[in-house]
């Protein structure tokens, strides 16, 4: 195919321009600006843009697909070409169905353990040899992209809830029609596109009706919000398969994975990727990947980037960084580092960096997050407002809603590393939780660890 990417630089979208490039597919891309480590991907495999910029003429007849990006607005002059033409225009997920409709296809969504889930599914398939395509949004160990689009008979994506594209404003996992569906649990994100906890709710069930007949839903039981949309919903020709955390002990410092009557050491901790990982085994089995195989693979997943990554270790003291940011997710990583390590001091950083973090109106939904820590740090800069056009977030609306007594703001990064460097660090955790990166903060540096 002759395929055209509108907005290319996107980390997902640059991912899957080059697979399709590997494929065989004649790929152009067009954007106002590309970063690392997409700008170096993209010119490896030799469709970086000559000039940054919307050029209408790159898309022609003979085009028979355009890919239209986050990035892109309305009134994108490509955009406007690709409908003049009546070329076909996809939202990258409606794509991927596309590409994906004579495969088996498996569908991790839930607001929060997509990616690890997605991730473990995706490690233990490679471990025993399977053949497969994916999806995922991080980079995982062991795979050199975070897109594979082959002839492969089976796909692995990640399914997340947001919106597929500026055109097509509908949750991209409502596109993929899974074959085995997953759903990790349901706590309310993304406020500015979905305004109210209804709303949000009503797209998990529409997700729900998605599933192809015949199909297979796995599904935390312990969320009692997901729990009773499943019950309620009316899908005779689908299996529910509900799950919960696995049998598993601690000891000095190491999660044990324990099933029937074997059990294995984990490089990864915490109930959410516990429960993460039963959601995997639980797809996996629906693969006919048996449990010793799967044991085996499992106990050597290290964990997708960010996500309750160890970026430095000593006798006395880890450092971990993680992608948490909605409130469930602060609240559970927080937990998971404080159970596996009781007898050190947490040290909790918070930055509040998304839309919905940073709204007035929902800092009532962390009450309670940062309760595990022993000192709680939430970070938010005024540029990072200012970028999104938001007003500025008064501390003291940030202190009632998390109602964590001592709770230190900072709104500047070195106003951050001035608190950083009274920490005694000694038998001290230190767990950074964001999407974003401290406006340009060194986490090992602020420490004084490199």
């Amino acid at each position: 195919m002759k395929v055209h990417f509108i907005a290319i630089g996107g980390s997902v979208m640059h991912q899957l321009a080059i697979a399709l490039k590997k494929k065989g597919d004649i790929v152009s891309g067009s954007d106002d600006e590309i970063f690392e480590p997409a700008a170096s991907n993209l010119k490896a495999a030799g469709i970086f843009p000559e000039n940054f910029g919307w050029f209408p003429e790159k898309i022609d007849s003979e085009t028979e697909a355009v890919i239209l990006g986050m990035h892109a607005q309305k009134d994108n002059p490509e955009l406007q070409r690709a409908l003049e033409l009546h070329v076909p225009v996809y939202s990258f997920p409606e794509f991927i169905y596309k590409r994906s409709i004579d495969k088996k296809r498996v569908a991790i969504g839930g607001s929060h353990g997509k990616t690890t889930t997605t991730s473990m599914i995706m490690h233990v398939l490679k471990f025993a040899g399977k053949d497969f395509d994916y999806l995922v949004g991080a980079r995982l160990e062991g795979f050199d992209s975070s897109v594979k689009i082959t002839d492969a008979p089976l796909i692995i994506c990640e399914a997340d809830e947001y919106p597929a594209s500026v055109v097509e404003k509908r949750p991209k996992f409502h596109f993929l029609f899974p074959d085995i569906a997953v759903l990790t649990g349901i706590a309310w994100d993304h406020i500015n596109v979905f305004p109210t906890f209804e709303i949000y709710c009503e797209q998990f069930k529409i997700f729900i009706e998605k599933i192809e007949s015949g199909g297979v839903l796995v599904y935390n039981n312990r969320d009692e919000i997901l729990k009773s949309i499943v019950e309620k919903c009316d899908r005779k020709d689908i299996r529910l398969i509900p799950y919960q955390i696995p049998a598993h002990s601690i000891r000095d410092g190491i999660t044990y994975l324990e099933k029937e009557g074997k059990q294995v050491p984990l490089k990864i901790f915490g109930d959410h990727n516990l429960s993460n990982s039963e959601a995997a085994f639980l797809v996996c089995k629906e693969l006919g990947i048996g449990t010793e195989v799967f044991l085996n693979a499992i106990s050597e997943f290290r964990g997708a980037s960010r996500r309750l990554e160890n970026i430095f270790k000593k006798e006395d003291m880890s450092v971990f960084r993680d992608f948490a940011h909605a409130p469930s997710k602060v609240k559970a990583s927080a937990a998971a580092v404080r159970a596996q390590f009781p007898n050190r001091k947490l040290v909790a950083i918070l930055e509040l960096h998304t839309y919905s973090s940073l709204n007035e109106n929902f800092m009532k939904e962390y009450h309670g997050a940062l309760d595990t820590a022993d000192i709680a740090i939430v970070f938010y800069s005024r540029h990072a407002l200012t970028i999104k056009r938001m007003p500025f977030l008064e501390p003291a609306k940030v202190k009632a809603g998390f109602a964590k007594e001592n709770l230190i703001i900072a709104n500047d990064k070195n106003e951050l590393l001035s608190v950083l460097g009274k920490i005694d660090p000694h038998d001290t955790n230190f767990l950074f939780m964001s999407s974003g990166d401290y406006d340009g903060l060194n986490i090992l540096q602020s420490l004084q660890l490199t």
